[in-house]
Order: C-alpha cells, then sequence, then structure tokens
C-alpha cells in the first residue's frame, strides 16, 4: 500500500476506533454496512468495553492489533478522537477519518483542538479526513467507511462518478437521488472541516483512476481555494469535468468593505468567478447537479462568449419552460435557419419560423422525432439540441423519447427534458448516455452550466496577501499617487488649506469641484463632502466653508483640515473599476457602471485578478450600462479600449502585497481616453 488514493479508497486492511454494539447508533453503523457490502479487506473494530461487537472480534485498543491498518474510521467523542489520532500517527496508519464534531466551529476551544491535530499530522505524518466528517466510500471496492444513514440500503449502484461534499449528509442525498436517476457514483467522500486534507487534494488522488469519468461537488465555503484550483486545472488536463453546487449567497462579506467595491464583490460573487476561473461549472438548483453532469462528460468546453440552444418539442408549453430559464440566464434559444426550415419542409415535417421547433403531436411518431433530430444536429446554427418531450413519454416512450435514444451518437450533444414523471423514459435514456432531466428548471439550469464553462486559468505567478500592516486608508491624494503609478490616468488636483482666506490660483480653469481630504472619509459625499461646479474663486471658498460645517454635523469624529480641488471633467459615461483581495480567493477586480449609486444597480463583472486585456474586454461585454458607451442608438462612443486598459492596470495590484482594496469612482471614460476623478485605496 503506498498511494494516499488506496489509502483512502481501497484499503487492505481498516479499524474503525469506538465501534458500537447497537446497529442502530451513529457509532454502530461502520461496521454493520462494511459486513452488508461484503468488504473484502481485514476489519478491526475497537471497543475497550467488549469482547465482540456485532458478532465480530473486537480489539481493546490500536496497539492490541496485529497490524497497522491502512485506514481508521473514528467514531468517539471529541477529545477521545484526538487522541485516537495521536495513537494512530505512532502506530503508523496512513489515514484517520475523524466523525466528532466540536472543532472550527467551537471558538477557542475548537481552535486548540485543530492545532492539536495538525500538530500531530506533522509530527507524524498521518492524513485526516474531517473532523465532522460523514466518512469516506469507495462501491467499488466496497469500503464503507461512513456513518450516514442513507447507506443502509441494498443494491447500491456502482458508477462513474466521484462525489466530494463540505456537507455530510448531502453524500446520502447524492447517493439516494442518484440511485433513482439511474446514476451510480464510483466514490463519495464527506470532507468535513478540512483540518487537514482537503476536498481538492482528496479528488486530487484520484484523478488517474480510469473508473471515474467526472465530480460532483458540494461546497459550503470557498476554503482551501489553492487546492481546489490544483486539483481542477488536472482534472482538466484529463478531460474530466466537474461540477459544483455552491451554498451560501450571503451578504455578510459586502458589510466588512470600506469601498463599493466590496459591495459588488460578496461571498457568491467571489465563488462565481472563482468556480469559472477553474473552469467548474456552477449549477443553482440540486437537481441540475444530480442530471447535470453527463451532460459536462459529452459537452467540450466552449471557445465562444454565444452558443446556440435548439429547442424541440411535442409541448409547447413544456419547452416554454425551458426557454424561459434558459433565456434570463443569458442563453441564446435560437432558430431555425432559412436552410434548416427547408430541410424540415423536404422531409415533410411541418415546422413554423420560431425559436422552438414545434413538432406538435405530429412529433410524437418515431420517424417524425428521430427526422426532425437527425436535421437539427446536423444543422450549423447549433451547438446543443434540446428536445422537450410531453405526456407520450410516460406510456410511450417507444413513440418520441426512442428517436433521443437512437440519436446519442449525433454531432452535437443532446439534452432531453421529460415533462410527465416518465421513470422508464429516464431509465432509456440514462441506458443510453442521454443526459436528460425530470424538470425544466434543472434542464435549462445544467445547460446553461454547460454552455458557461470555460478552460481554467492558471493561477496567476504572484498572488497577492495582505502584507502586515496598520489597515489604514490612504487620503485621495496618496490613492491617486498610487493608482497612477499603475497606469491608470488621473485628473490634475490642488491641495488646499481650510484655514486660507483668498483663493489660490489654479493651474487649470473654472468650473471646479471641491472634495474634503481625509483618509479617515471614505465615502465623501454621504458626508456632504463634496460640492460640484463651483464657479470662481469666491464660492470656492463658501465651499470650504460648507464642507467643513457639512462634515462637522454628519462626522463630527473628523476634523477636516484640507480639501482637493480638481477640474470638472465631463465625459460620456462613469465607469467604477476596483480591487480587493478576498481571504480565500484571492485578488478580484471588478468593474461596474459608476456613480454613488452603483451598490444599489449592481451591474458589474468579476474576474479574480490580474486579468489581460482579452478578459477585460469580456468583463465590459458583461455590464449593461456600457452598452450606453459604444454608440448605442446615435450616442457618442466612449474610448472602452481605454477603459479595459485601466482594468488591466488596476489588477496588476495583485503584484503589490500591501494592498488589500482599492477603488475608481468614478472613472471617466470619454471619446478618447480614462481619467480617474477619485481614489480610494486600504492597506493590508
Amino acid at each position: 500500500m503506498g498511494t494516499l488514493r488506496d489509502a483512502l479508497f481501497a484499503p487492505e486492511s481498516v479499524a474503525i476506533v469506538g465501534q458500537s454494539n447497537d446497529p442502530a447508533k451513529t457509532a454502530g453503523r461502520p461496521l454493520k454496512f462494511l459486513l452488508q457490502m461484503r468488504y473484502a479487506g481485514r476489519i478491526y473494530p475497537i471497543n475497550p468495553g467488549r469482547d465482540t461487537v456485532l458478532g465480530q472480534r473486537a480489539w481493546p485498543s490500536l496497539a492490541a492489533l496485529p497490524e497497522a491498518p491502512d485506514h481508521a474510521y473514528i467514531v468517539t467523542p471529541t477529545d477521545a478522537a484526538i487522541e485516537a489520532v495521536a495513537e494512530c500517527g505512532k502506530r503508523g496508519v496512513k489515514v484517520a477519518t475523524v466523525l466528532a464534531d466540536g472543532f472550527t466551529e467551537a471558538g477557542e476551544r475548537g481552535d486548540r483542538r485543530v492545532a492539536r491535530l495538525r500538530d500531530i499530522c506533522e509530527a507524524t505524518g498521518i492524513r485526516v479526513v474531517g473532523p465532522s466528517s460523514l466518512g469516506i466510500v469507495d462501491l467499488r471496492t466496497r469500503a464503507m467507511l461512513t456513518a450516514n444513514a442513507a447507506f443502509d440500503e441494498p443494491g447500491l449502484p456502482s458508477g462513474r462518478v466521484f462525489a466530494a461534499s463540505h456537507s455530510g449528509s448531502m453524500i446520502g442525498s447524492l447517493l439516494s437521488r442518484g440511485k433513482a436517476r439511474g446514476l451510480g457514483f464510483a466514490g463519495l467522500v464527506s470532507v468535513g472541516n478540512e483540518v487537514d486534507l482537503s476536498l481538492g487534494e482528496i479528488c486530487e488522488a484520484t484523478l488517474d483512476d480510469p473508473g471515474i469519468d467526472g465530480y460532483m461537488l458540494f461546497l459550503e465555503t470557498m476554503r482551501n481555494t489553492a487546492a481546489l484550483r490544483h486539483f481542477a486545472l488536472a482534472a482538466h488536463e484529463r478531460g474530466k469535468p466537474i461540477l459544483a453546487y455552491k451554498l451560501g449567497r450571503s451578504e455578510a462579506a459586502r458589510e466588512l468593505a470600506v469601498s463599493h467595491t466590496g459591495a459588488l464583490a460578496g461571498e457568491d460573487d467571489v465563488a462565481d468567478a472563482f468556480l469559472a476561473d477553474c473552469g467548474i461549472a456552477r449549477v443553482t438548483t440540486l437537481d441540475g447537479l444530480i442530471e447535470g453532469l453527463p451532460l459536462l462528460i459529452r459537452m467540450p468546453v466552449s471557445t465562444s462568449r454565444r452558443a446556440n440552444v435548439g429547442v424541440i418539442t411535442t409541448t409547447g408549453g413544456g419547452a416554454t419552460m425551458v426557454v424561459d430559464p434558459l433565456s434570463t440566464a443569458g442563453v441564446a434559444v435560437t432558430q431555425p435557419s432559412a436552410e434548416t426550415l427547408a430541410r424540415f419542409k423536404a422531409a415533410g415535417i411541418d415546422v413554423k419560423p420560431a425559436r422552438i421547433v414545434d413538432v406538435t403531436l405530429a412529433g410524437t411518431r418515431y420517424d417524425v422525432m428521430k427526422a426532425a433530430l437527425d436535421i437539427l444536429t446536423t444543422a450549423p446554427e447549433y451547438d446543443i439540441i434540446v428536445p422537450v418531450i410531453g405526456s407520450s413519454a410516460r406510456f410511450h416512450p417507444e413513440l418520441a423519447v426512442k428517436p433521443i435514444v437512437d440519436s446519442a451518437d449525433a454531432r452535437k450533444p443532446i439534452a432531453a427534458c421529460l415533462v410527465p414523471d416518465a421513470p422508464d423514459a429516464l431509465a432509456m435514456l440514462a441506458e443510453a448516455g442521454i443526459p436528460s432531466f425530470r424538470t425544466p428548471e434543472a434542464c435549462a439550469d445544467a445547460v446553461a452550466a454547460a454552455l458557461r464553462r470555460r478552460s481554467p486559468r492558471a493561477a496567476p505567478k504572484k498572488v497577492a496577501r495582505p502584507a502586515a500592516g496598520d489597515g489604514r486608508v490612504l487620503d485621495e491624494v496618496d490613492a491617486g499617487a498610487l493608482i497612477e503609478r499603475f497606469g491608470v490616468p488621473r485628473a490634475p488636483a490642488v491641495v488646499v488649506d481650510v484655514t486660507m482666506t483668498r483663493a489660490p490660483s489654479l493651474p487649470f480653469g473654472y468650473p471646479v469641484v471641491v472634495k474634503a481630504l481625509s483618509a479617515e472619509l471614505a465615502h465623501k459625499t454621504e458626508a456632504g463632502g463634496v460640492v460640484l461646479n463651483v464657479a470662481n474663486g469666491d464660492a470656492l471658498l463658501a465651499a470650504i466653508t460648507q464642507i467643513c460645517s457639512n462634515v462637522a454635523q454628519r462626522r463630527p469624529d473628523i476634523r477636516v483640515s484640507r480639501v482637493l480641488v480638481q477640474p470638472m471633467i465631463a465625459g460620456i459615461g462613469e465607469a467604477l473599476v476596483g480591487y480587493r483581495v478576498d481571504p480565500d480567493a484571492g485578488p478580484l477586480v471588478v468593474v461596474a457602471a459608476g456613480g454613488i449609486l452603483t451598490e444599489i444597480y449592481r451591474d458589474r463583472s468579476l474576474r479574480l485578478a490580474p486579468v489581460d486585456l482579452a478578459i477585460a474586454k469580456e468583463m465590459i461585454g458583461e455590464v449593461r450600462a456600457f452598452k450606453a458607451l459604444a454608440g448605442f442608438r446615435g450616442r457618442p462612443k466612449g474610448d472602452l479600449e481605454a477603459l479595459a486598459a485601466a482594468i488591466v492596470s488596476l489588477s496588476r495590484l495583485a503584484e503589490e502585497p500591501s494592498v488589500t482594496e482599492a477603488e475608481i469612482n468614478p472613472l471617466i471614460v470619454r471619446s478618447d481616453g480614462v481619467v480617474a476623478v477619485d481614489a480610494l485605496v486600504k492597506l493590508g
């Protein structure tokens, strides 16, 4: 036994530390399951209070065993589990899986336990899955080291999918739901708190297993992202797709940021950007996760920003239920071309020119549906074909479902949606390897996820992590100097002391804008710290007095001693370009519609930083407001090339570990360039 994969999923010997004699208890299930599965390896139940458990010899301790087992599943209470891991390490056990909780979620006491476990791993070389792990299962080797009650049933199907989950209960849910859909698993793992072995490391250990075609992930957090990215890149190299469902559409992360960028890049936004950057397809429904992987396995990674879907149906209403969520997700459902419509006519099939190819009840004949599928799967305008079949799927699958089965080797991938509850038809499709869906929502979810999937980007060579510092925010002068050093043009400015009694001469003309200058005032407008369109010197002095009064009333904790004077700069539009370092995903860059209402509209695009010019242009194309800057309905065109260059420049802050957050808002987009008129920078 040499590899981590073998110790995890194909151990020749296992110990169950804390095995109960009561099969109804959580600690009684692991041995029961191993016996039910007829696991062929050597089993060592450890229970110092009994001679036998569940009819098997019980051992008093790990030290009493005749050998060091390859894998130990520890089902004792928390503190005893830590000592059991230590004993496993001393005995030479390769892997220990820990069921107990009370670690990362248990405050300072839990932190001490985590530190103790990590010390044991470092000192002995043992690898640990968990804690809070409901176990590891390989349905091929029958190594069922789990306490999950969902595994207590006969006839569990083996398959070619590997599932990994932060949630222990979800491996049972995936198993049972997969079984109901004719989907089997090669293995499943509940990774728990990932104190030692991470989800990415465990999955990566299985990558060269020829019996695994793809991966299904249920994610609660985005921790250990470096390992997850490394696994994703290696999986892509081997042609093994990854499909993920991510919990945590939380607003909490937004409340911690000083800039608008923090509000525009919350936890779920970051997860989206990170998973996409890794080439991991993300679904938003559990059914999409269960049913979507066969589609990814059949569908190549897209190289186009726009892919076209052909929908054929025997039920117009059912098809519309697929088309609507696809359209909402930005997926184009395409009307057949004139050439394709001519081919339908030549085949004697009456099809109206519309986005949905509705063959009506006539399509519930094998010859009609098969001919229609042959036409669509060879039509050059389509990337994927979605047949939506109505009532006939339930009792007469030979009519409209059998043609789909017989099109399994078509040039274009097919994803079938059955509107009625039609288990026999679904089984036919699954047997043929045709991706198929029980609900329109899951179908649209999986198709959109497959079409959004791109080749992963390698991790940047330089990834900033916050350097030690005081967490201070720079004033606008220093912030502007920093962003200018990284290549973003900024407006000229003059610093004026608020005690000045005579307006200074300015290197630019009026009108001007006057702004409070203070590192403590991140959002000057909210404090009344900005006066626009100041027409002359007297108005400048009045503006200074007004700003000091406003800030004193609204923010009495801040004393304004200086103001910044800039020329009023007009442009065709405004953008926000922001940067921040996420504690899990690393550096991020955001572009959005600019101004004080940017958080409300949330019209933005997000990527991991740094980005190149091509990605920056993709980001611009994803912001709806920027369509107005491209000459919409005869409006003047903004310099979107310069905006893209500014995004690239700010994203290069990933090379500057002292900066944790930065923002330009607004960045004025002109016909011949861009100009930053406000900047905010927070240090680590």
